[in-house]
């Protein structure tokens, strides 16, 4: 089993309930089992042309899951997951009702046409960073280092949302917590 980190987003629909919806989706997938998840974060959305305060905010998450699926094949399930949501491909970094990233898998370097681990931006973006260090306060982005220095570099200008995790996290049994 290798250990897979997926980032979640959305700021079209029903975010929260989108995010929850495709947690659920992605546990269920086979060969991957959850370990852990974040609380939910509100973000800026990110166009080409940077951060825009004009567009829908995002709502932000991550999972972290052990699977038996090879990195492709796990993108390919996420990306049948996102179809399921509607989201479309007509405007790169545009609005979308869910965007699934594979941010890291093990790690493994992943260079090829359709897929880039770890993700070539993870680094730069507090909405995956805060997320990804509360599902796993001792994650390391391979190549780029502890995710809490990072992000601690970075500055976090995310908002937490008050919604228990995405699902339970057997590691934190003082939180709320929720099965999708």
């Amino acid at each position: 089993m290798s250990r897979a980190v997926i980032a979640l987003g959305a700021n079209l629909g029903d975010r929260g309930s989108t995010l929850r919806a495709a947690s659920t989706a992605i546990a269920a997938l086979p060969g991957v089992r959850p370990v852990a998840s974040s609380r939910e974060v509100e973000s800026t959305a990110v166009t080409l042309d940077g951060p825009d305060t004009t567009k829908p905010r995002y709502r932000n998450a991550v999972v972290v899951v052990e699977t038996e699926l090879r990195p492709q094949q796990l993108l390919d399930a996420l990306h049948g997951i996102e179809d399921a949501h509607g989201r479309t491909r007509e405007v790169r970094w545009g609005d979308r009702t869910l965007d699934l990233d594979l941010v890291a898998y093990d790690t493994e370097t992943v260079d090829t046409a359709t897929l880039t681990v770890p993700h070539p931006r993870a680094a730069e973006r507090a909405f995956v960073l805060a997320p990804w260090l509360d599902a796993d306060p001792d994650a390391v982005l391979p190549g780029a280092g502890p995710v809490a220095d990072l992000l601690a570099a970075l500055g976090d200008d995310t908002e937490r949302v008050d919604e228990p995790r995405l699902f339970d996290d057997p590691g934190r049994p003082d939180e709320p917590q929720v099965r999708p």
